[in-house]
């Protein structure tokens, strides 16, 4: 049953689907269809081995057995009650559940996850009286359950642990890049190793290994110690074997590799890596900033890096760190080609450089920008022009009907309309009628018109200004002995000094 062909589904991140479609293809897979983080295909028993083993960008390799509808956890549950478990496993048979949910139906993936195991125990308990066990970790099958609205898929998963765990990684810096991650991003630059390839912020490297693994076309997956399709019951060791040591894939890498970072403990473990993954013939490592750059380490190129992002790795200024790769780009590294993966737009705009693709990628749970810059002497136009593959398209012809702008058009459009011949009828001036019989009112005040002064409520009589002051009507205060003149006293407060005005008097 080994040229059986089936079903098969690869995992992978947002944004890699169509590099992973690719690397399916070139593999032998058939009927390849490109959906929502995955890629479905058909392939056979071998095709099923070779994908966990080839494939770069790739998280998980799965095999369907099951499609059904279902609108609840219960309907989940007795559907798979009444599946046939006996065909894959034995009471002594250990397993667990993945659980993945995108449904307004399905509000928690747990619940699923129990309801399906529930299924699985009961089914066995009806028969013998005892079930399998649960098993986190390492467990003998792995099931997956996908339910998307209402539509359910349950797959083998023959991969186990996530296909980005390589195995050549021995130690890491604090948040390194995720291995698929970073070859999918490697092979979306379209590098497949006919160039120099740099790295002047490498961490632990793992964009170098990753680089290495593609230009010497050597499978990710041969550093692995087990999959999970070796506990099934029909699984081929001699197949494995004979697929792990072909090597006919291979071929020579004729450039070089360079690597480097500010830190002796990043450049040490990127080392230790490297030398992990066998690949150190074709990597240069050196501990040095990306601001000590004088010269670049070979002519022409690509550079892809991945510079802190000021989250869980900063550096002491983020803002000089970009100026300073942008400085670097521009100055050491013409001739290259850049791509920089970034989180912040602030950081982007202080590397100086337009770039000329954007690519949106999801580094974890942070969502980030994978940018291309292309270095040159000279103007964008000129570069352009250089490097174009193809002729420039010819300028439209214009058409001779249509007149040039220093030619005069004509004034309108059309032959001009002649008057009419009729005659015009005389003005007739009308009398104005005069302004009614009524004699206008003289404009004035009345005297005994009341007025409402402006922001007060209510209606006051008009009291008439008076014309002069009469001192003789002005109110005489009460003389004291202080204040002779019948001036008011000024008031005081306890504790203040105050100045008493003198007599006009006694300054004559």
């Amino acid at each position: 049953m080994q040229n059986e062909r089936f079903e098969i589904i690869a995992k992978t991140f947002q944004g890699l689907e169509g590099v992973l479609a690719e690397e399916i293809t070139a593999l032998g897979g058939s009927d390849v269809t490109i959906g929502r983080r995955m890629v479905s295909f058909n392939g056979d028993k071998a095709m099923l081995y070779k994908a966990n083993l080839a494939c770069r960008t790739a998280l998980r390799i799965l095999k369907p057995i099951l499609h059904f509808e279902a609108s609840n956890p219960d309907e989940v549950y007795n559907t798979l009650r009444n599946y046939d478990w006996e065909q894959l496993m034995t009471l002594s048979t250990t397993f667990s559940i993945d659980s993945v949910v995108f449904s307004d139906e399905f509000r928690h993936s747990k619940f699923v996850t129990y309801r399906m195991k529930d299924a699985i125990a009961d089914f066995f308990n009806e028969r013998y009286g005892k079930r399998p066990s649960v098993r986190l970790n390492n467990a003998d099958i792995q099931f997956n359950l996908h339910i998307n609205n209402t539509t359910c898929t349950l797959s083998l998963d023959s991969s186990g642990e996530s296909l980005h765990k390589r195995g050549y990684r021995d130690a890491q810096t604090e948040a390194p890049i995720n291995e698929v991650l970073a070859a999918g991003l490697i092979m979306l630059t379209g590098w497949r190793g006919e160039s120099n390839f740099v790295d002047p912020m490498c961490g632990s490297g793992t964009f170098l290994i990753e680089a290495a693994l593609i230009a010497t076309n050597t499978y990710p997956g041969i550093f692995r110690q087990h999959f999970a399709f070796e506990k099934w019951p029909d699984f081929e060791p001699e197949l494995l074997e004979e697929l792990y040591n072909d090597d006919s894939n291979e071929r020579e890498f004729e450039h070089k590799i360079y690597g480097s970072d500010i830190s002796v403990k990043a450049t040490a473990i990127a080392e230790r890596n490297i030398k992990s993954a066998g690949v150190g013939r074709y990597i240069e490592l050196t501990t040095q900033p990306i601001q000590n750059y004088e010269t670049a380490p070979a002519q022409g190129g690509i550079i892809v890096t991945n510079p802190p992002y000021g989250e869980r790795i900063a550096a002491e200024d983020m803002e000089a760190l970009y100026e300073a790769i942008g400085n670097r780009l521009k100055h050491v590294f013409k001739g290259y080609t850049a791509w920089v993966l970034g989180y912040r737009q602030e950081h982007f705009d202080k590397i100086g450089l337009k770039p000329s693709a954007k690519i949106p990628t999801l580094n974890g749970a942070l969502e980030c920008e994978f940018r291309k810059y292309e270095i040159f002497d000279g103007t964008y136009a000129a570069h352009k022009r250089a490097t174009a593959t193809e002729p420039p398209k010819p300028r439209p012809v214009r058409s001779k009907d249509k007149p040039r702008r220093d030619e005069k058009r004509p004034f309108g459009r059309g032959d001009k309309k002649a008057f009419d011949n009729k005659e015009r009828k005389p003005f007739e001036r009308k009398e104005r009628k005069p302004f009614g019989d009524k004699e206008r009112k003289p404009f004035g005040r009345r005297d005994d018109q009341k007025t409402t002064p402006r922001g007060e409520k209510g209606r006051y009589e008009r009291r008439e200004r008076p014309t002069s002051f009469d001192k003789r009507e002005r109110p005489t205060p009460p003389t004291t002995p202080n204040n002779a003149e019948g001036h008011m006293p000024k008031k005081t407060t306890a504790g203040s000094r105050t100045r008493t005005r003198k007599n006009n008097n006694e300054n004559k």
